[in-house]
């Protein structure tokens, strides 16, 4: 086995390793996942991320971007159109229509190719869902 010391981080190559939450990549492939999201679901509204939890990146042909992401509903309906900017919605206001999921989400991107693809997506409710009494 080969192991790379770089001062206080030792990893595998080819394994997955942890990267910055703020990473452009990482940022262009929650919004994809979340795409992916909305065009599963038959939910009226488009949800967009909220909260990226975690985030690895793999060296594959490309990356694998490895992601737990919160994704919360917007005020925006869904129009059978792909092309809209989530960035122009906004989250549900507190009330019946607010909601939660928690989701991974794995994204493979091939840069050069401007090719992306989310390879795996699992979704549950979110615990922030639950309100006390």
């Amino acid at each position: 086995m080969f192991l790379v010391n770089c001062q206080r981080y030792t990893f595998i190559p080819g394994a997955p390793h942890e990267i910055s939450r703020n990473d452009s990549g990482v940022l262009k492939a929650a919004l994809h996942g979340t795409y992916s999201f909305n065009n599963k679901t038959n939910d009226a509204f488009l949800f967009k991320p909220s909260a990226i939890e975690k985030a690895e990146r793999q060296i594959v042909k490309g990356f694998n971007y490895i992601m737990e992401v919160d994704i919360s509903r917007t005020v925006c309906h869904k129009n059978g159109q792909n092309n809209t900017d989530l960035a122009r919605c906004v989250f549900q206001p507190d009330g019946l229509l607010k909601q939660t999921f928690h989701c991974h989400f794995e994204v493979w991107t091939i840069p050069w190719l401007n090719f992306m693809k989310t390879i795996d997506l699992a979704c549950s409710p979110s615990e922030k869902n639950i309100t006390s009494p």
